[in-house]
């Protein structure tokens, strides 16, 4: 009799683990891939990924830089080498690498080195931060593509680079156009960003 409710238990027992295994084939856990921009001001690098379909969240933040763990304060003063970005979490399966560096580059000034519209220094420069071969690949093809097709006459200087660490800026920058969204629009208007970009990129820009 223990023999037959042993083996009653053990057929239970792998009937139950090959539910799970299925269950888990049928439903796996979305992907979920990392791109770093750097696009001048963060505040205002945010907006226009958090209203793409496929963006799982952005992050402000720094890279490029030496120190690690560096504030604010530091990174603005120009001492540490990183640059002001955002880090992008999506889904490839919803939206590609592609589309990401398409809406890069209407929304950056990639013809000006070390500023961007009225903030200016090392910190406030645009880059493509790859993650990986592909990423990188597919950066300096979408850079080469900008190049013949920009409505623009001067030549497009953004590096494309290899991603390094990230450090997350303090809490009071994440998401900082919907926080203070008066002086978000106060900032972005008065740094003449938006008059910029259309200027650049005409319907394009910020998109």
């Amino acid at each position: 009799m223990n023999k037959v409710r042993t083996l009653l238990l053990l057929l239970a027992a792998a009937s139950l683990a090959g539910f799970a295994v299925a269950g888990h084939a049928q439903a796996p856990k979305p992907a979920v891939a990392k791109a770093t921009f750097a696009g001048g001001c963060f505040w205002c690098m945010e907006p226009p990924y958090d209203k793409l379909p496929g963006v799982i969240s952005t992050t402000s933040g720094y890279m490029g830089g030496t120190k690690k763990y560096p504030t604010y304060e530091e990174v603005s003063g120009g001492t540490t080498g990183h640059a002001e970005v955002v880090q992008v979490l999506y889904d490839p399966s919803k939206v590609s690498y592609d589309k990401l560096l398409e809406v890069f580059w209407v929304n950056v000034d990639p013809t000006v080195t070390d500023r961007q519209f009225c903030d200016h220094g090392t910190q406030y420069r645009t880059a493509i931060f790859a993650h990986t071969p592909e990423q990188r690949k597919a950066a300096e093809a979408s850079k080469a593509a900008v190049e013949k097709s920009k409505p623009f006459k001067d030549a497009i200087v953004t590096p494309v680079v290899d991603a390094g660490d990230f450090w997350p800026a303090e809490d009071y920058h994440q998401d900082y156009y919907k926080k203070n969204p008066a002086r978000y629009t106060y900032y972005r208007t008065g740094c003449g960003r938006d008059a910029r970009l259309k200027e650049l990129w005409g319907a394009k820009a910020g998109h």
